[in-house]
């Protein structure tokens, strides 16, 4: 099971969002850069960042500082927000992301989700972010009006190297995650699953660990808030 600490930046800030709404954010004093350091030095493998600002306004606006993370502590970084073109695409692989996480692009233009695939293999994720069933785009501040399992089947072949599910209705509030649609979304998907939103606890890691197709889980707000010892989460890193 991967673990992939979450580290969301807006203004230049670490933050958190609770449902998805910006208005309802929590602002830590670390910045991304120690914190990032932290995780690096607790031994962990691996990194989820999102650009918040670039999911608003559809372009990357806080590339430096990701690069930054990327470049210095040689961690399995997944990139994702406000990558709407192949050229940023390129730039964050360049930089040494193993990952880059399309959402709002690959949602609304699914020919941009395959070109994507095919020239960079095994580098594009899919963000799908959902809303009791259907699909939110644009920092989940616009319902797309796709069924979540619909578009999934429509792009399942494209090549996608790996899925981030994210239930928005469980994200911040640490009631655990959407196990029983992460299942269904990993019985489908022909890559593999990691699960987002709503990690309050261990055992929310050992439970996801029974799960087939899921390889790791998103853990934000619980770290921030101490719900998870970092010392006993890195354990589980694998």
């Amino acid at each position: 099971m991967k673990i992939f600490p979450a580290i969301d930046i807006k203004d230049k800030k670490c933050v958190r969002l609770v449902k998805g709404d910006f208005d309802k954010k929590i602002e830590y004093e670390i910045s991304p850069v120690k914190q990032a350091e932290k995780y690096k030095n607790l031994g962990f493998k691996n990194l989820h960042i999102i650009d918040l600002d670039g999911a608003l306004v559809g372009e990357t606006v806080n590339q430096d500082i990701i690069k930054d993370i990327v470049v210095k502590f040689n961690l399995n970084v997944e990139i994702g927000g406000g990558i709407r073109n192949l050229k940023d695409i390129q730039k964050y692989i360049d930089a040494g992301a193993e990952k880059i996480i399309l959402g709002s692009a690959a949602i609304k233009d699914k020919n941009f989700l395959k070109e994507a695939c095919k020239k960079f293999p095994d580098k594009i994720a899919l963000g799908l972010d959902v809303k009791d069933g259907f699909l939110c785009v644009f920092g989940w501040k616009e319902n797309s009006n796709q069924l979540m399992l619909d578009y999934l089947k429509e792009v399942n072949d494209y090549g996608v190297s790996r899925l981030i599910y994210t239930d928005i209705n469980r994200d911040g509030m640490k009631q655990s995650p959407n196990f029983d649609e992460t299942f269904k979304v990993a019985e489908i998907s022909n890559c593999p699953v990691i699960i987002s939103g709503g990690v309050s606890s261990i055992d929310d890691i050992k439970k996801a660990k029974n799960l087939k197709n899921v390889e790791g889980i998103i853990v934000g707000k619980a770290i921030y808030d101490g719900d998870i010892k970092l010392e006993e989460l890195v354990k589980e890193d694998a």
